[in-house]
C-alpha cells in the first residue's frame, strides 16, 4: 500500500511540473507572446513538441499543447512579427535538441 502511495505521489509531482502550454486565440489572453523564427540561431528557446503530457519538461523546451487553457501552466499567443514577441522559439525535430539559448528569457516560462 505504501509503495502504491509513493508511486502515485511521484507521478502527480511530475505532472504538476510539466511544461504544458495552451495556444490562445487572442493576445490579451496570453501570458507570453511567441514568435516562431526561421533559423535556430535566432531563437531564445528551442522547442520540441511532445506527444503526451507526461513527457513534457520543466521549462526545458519540451512542450505539451493542451486542449483547454485551464490545463496549461502557460498560455501563449503566436504573433505575426518578431518585434511583437516576448519570446522567440524554434521547433526542433528531436527532444535532445530542446533547450534554452537565451537564459535571460527563462523566467517567462516559469
Amino acid at each position: 500500500m505504501k509503495i502504491l502511495l509513493i508511486i502515485s505521489f511521484i507521478v502527480l509531482a511530475v505532472k504538476m511540473q510539466a511544461q504544458k502550454v495552451f495556444s490562445t486565440q487572442y493576445s490579451s489572453q496570453a501570458d507570453v507572446k511567441v514568435f516562431v523564427v526561421e533559423y535556430e540561431s535566432q531563437a531564445d528557446l528551442k522547442v520540441y513538441k511532445v506527444q503526451y503530457d507526461i513527457q513534457a519538461g520543466t521549462n526545458d523546451g519540451k512542450w505539451f499543447f493542451t486542449e483547454y487553457g485551464s490545463q496549461a501552466k502557460k498560455k501563449i499567443y503566436f504573433v505575426d512579427y518578431a518585434s511583437q514577441a516576448d519570446l522567440k522559439i524554434f521547433f526542433v525535430k528531436y527532444d535532445s535538441q530542446a533547450g534554452w539559448r537565451n537564459n535571460d528569457k527563462k523566467q517567462l516560462m516559469y
